[in-house]
């Protein structure tokens, strides 16, 4: 059987055309440098690579989410910390008050001293990050603490919470975070437990809301300070001293809380992202290519190339005649 010339170039094209895609395909491979661009190039590869890619994005959106809770707990510090000035400098007012020998117009003065100090607390209970607040529970987008219009200090209730000087409109749910698989961690404080020292809070029955025992109430303790000072009750103003101190020690203690889950949140972020570096490994190992050897196989196919596209030049300027 004899080749035509027809048949020789056809051979010829189909074989330039392989040639010039599989040099197409190292290229591609040179300038993305993957080996694994399409399911055509390692079909055994596709599956562990798609479970590898699925955890790793598992990962980022865990990160991602924790680093926005870290966030909130740093914020929630800086309050905090702010709340532990007000107290401690209430402390300070009510003992030049009850040590110092003082008139009218010097308790006059600290009294109104106490009512910015209450205000800087109300401000700080109200805090905000991102447009939400942070110490109102789930009801992050109502203002958690109001100045009581009602309260009188002769119908104070400390078993009912519409009568204490402010009211809570927030909840008592904290928020949860799954740092790992079955872990879960608080990762914010609420309202009624820092501000009004009450674990739980019902918001349809006031009788049912009380400070827990040994804690305190801190927008009380500044209202009753002041009420003492004004009144210049000495025996009321010591005892405002001491409750202000277990006042800021309830909000230290909180704090301290706060930031041993912090330090839990950050480890648990340098653990996923070790764990997305060993993931990325696994992932490279298939879809990443040699640099140097895919440069010399681009080199060697490119010879090939010029190659065939050498002998096909000679080859179509032969004829028929030439052997005649």
């Amino acid at each position: 059987m004899k080749a035509t010339q027809g048949t020789t170039y056809r051979m010829l094209g189909s074989r330039l055309n392989d040639v010039a895609l599989q040099l197409e395909e190292l290229r591609s491979i040179g300038a993305t440098g993957k080996k694994l661009n399409k399911a055509s190039d390692d079909p055994a590869a596709i599956r562990p690579v798609l479970n590898t890619r699925k955890q790793i994005s598992n990962v980022e959106r865990n990160l991602e989410t924790m680093g926005k809770s870290l966030d909130t707990m740093q914020a929630t510090d800086g309050h905090l910390e702010h709340v532990e000035n007000i107290m401690q400098r209430a402390k300070e007012i009510m003992t030049n008050a009850i040590n110092g020998s003082l008139n009218d117009e010097d308790r006059t003065v600290l009294a109104d001293e106490l009512v910015q100090l209450r205000k800087e607390l109300l401000d700080a209970a109200n805090g905000m990050v991102d447009g939400k607040y942070l110490f109102a529970g789930y009801e992050e987008d109502t203002i958690p603490f109001v100045e009581n219009p009602t309260y009188a200090p002769l119908t104070y209730d400390p078993n009912d919470s519409s009568t204490w000087p402010y009211l809570y409109q927030g909840d008592e749910n904290a928020t949860s975070l799954e740092i790992t698989p079955g872990e879960r961690i608080t990762v914010n404080l609420t309202g009624n437990d820092l501000f009004f020292g009450t674990s739980t809070w019902d918001t349809t029955i006031p009788t049912n809301n009380s400070t827990d025992a040994g804690r305190y109430d801190l927008f009380l303790e500044l209202t009753q300070a002041e009420e003492a000072l004004r009144a210049n009750d000495q025996a009321a103003m010591q005892t405002s001293m001491d409750d202000l101190e277990g006042a800021a020690e309830q909000n230290r203690r909180l704090r301290s809380q706060l930031g041993n889950r912090a330090s839990r949140v950050e480890t648990a972020m340098e653990y996923q992202e070790g764990v997305k570096v060993d993931l990325t490994q696994i992932i490279s190992r298939y879809e990443d290519a040699d640099a140097v050897e895919a440069f010399n196989a681009i080199v060697q196919q490119e010879t090939a190339f010029q190659a065939a596209l050498s002998v096909t030049a000679k080859v179509s300027e032969m004829s028929i005649l030439d052997f005649i």
